[in-house]
């Protein structure tokens, strides 16, 4: 199979490349006017071989002398035989700030229907959801999203405000758990309140309910809502929800959202168990 070339920065694909790969709004909106993420290393790669959504591969004549990245994208070209595969002049690679010395290995995955759909779209969202409110570090997003994943929370929804769920450090943190998720973004508070048809439980670190007296509750749907690292919940989701606390020592002050949300999401779980 002949692959193509790119031996230049001012290839357009690559510079396409590079516009995904930018943090911040400039990322956020680059990733959704192509409707494609880039995912890097030969971890999440290997996650997505043989799905359709991973229609573009990029490696190097370096990369496919590593015996497990020429099997990664051999494996996802029998499987989907339309997928584009380019080998990029190893000197590029460099230019490519978060593939530095990593394996010559990513591609370009297109981004799901609930990802680029205008939340006013979506009338009701049943069941169980996770509701990340202004969270704006990438690595708290994506352990957040492995989280939900390992413990059958699939549907996520990032208010506006959050960390793009598809940027390239949320994507590393999250491990191969968006493949397994149902994932929302740019709603609003108002969005929430009207979609969700499970009561909202906040985790608040002064709330007067707690976690581990919950009984009933935890039985069916919930939706667990996590707060901005620095601000927490705001008031008008604070309003409609209940609060719910995480007893630890009064000596520290609170948890780090995303340990926050393992715990409450994992004692859901157990409850529904026992």
């Amino acid at each position: 199979m002949n692959f193509g070339l790119i031996t230049s920065k001012e290839n357009p694909l690559f510079k396409e490349i590079r516009l995904l790969q930018a943090t911040g709004s400039k990322g956020q909106k680059a990733r959704i006017a192509y409707g494609q993420a880039l995912i890097e290393g030969i971890h999440l790669v290997q996650t997505w071989v043989g799905d359709s959504a991973l229609k573009t591969l990029l490696t190097s004549e370096v990369g496919l002398k590593n015996v497990e990245i020429a099997e990664a994208v051999y494996s996802h070209i029998e499987i989907c035989p339309n997928t584009k595969v380019y080998q990029l002049d190893s000197a590029l690679w460099d230019l490519l700030g978060d593939l530095v010395n990593a394996p010559h290995i990513a591609g370009l995955l297109s981004l799901p229907k609930s990802t680029i759909a205008p939340p006013q779209s979506i009338s009701t969202l049943d069941g169980d959801v996770v509701i990340l409110d202004r969270i704006q570090d990438a690595g708290n997003v994506g352990s957040i999203l492995r989280t939900a994943a390992a413990f059958g929370f699939t549907q996520v929804i990032a208010l506006s405000g959050c960390a793009h769920l598809w940027s390239s450090k949320v994507l590393r943190a999250g491990m191969g758990a968006h493949r397994l998720l149902d994932l929302y973004e740019g709603w609003s508070n108002q969005q929430v309140l009207s979609a969700i048809t499970a009561p909202l439980l906040v985790a608040s670190a002064d709330a007067e309910h707690d976690l581990f007296s919950l009984k009933k509750e935890l039985l069916y749907p919930v939706a667990w809502v996590m707060g901005s690292e620095g601000q927490g919940v705001s008031l008008d989701l604070l309003a409609q929800s209940k609060g719910i606390s995480i007893p630890i020592d009064p000596r520290v002050e609170s948890l780090n959202v995303s340990t926050a949300a393992a715990v409450c999401l994992f004692e859901t779980v157990r409850a529904r168990r026992s």
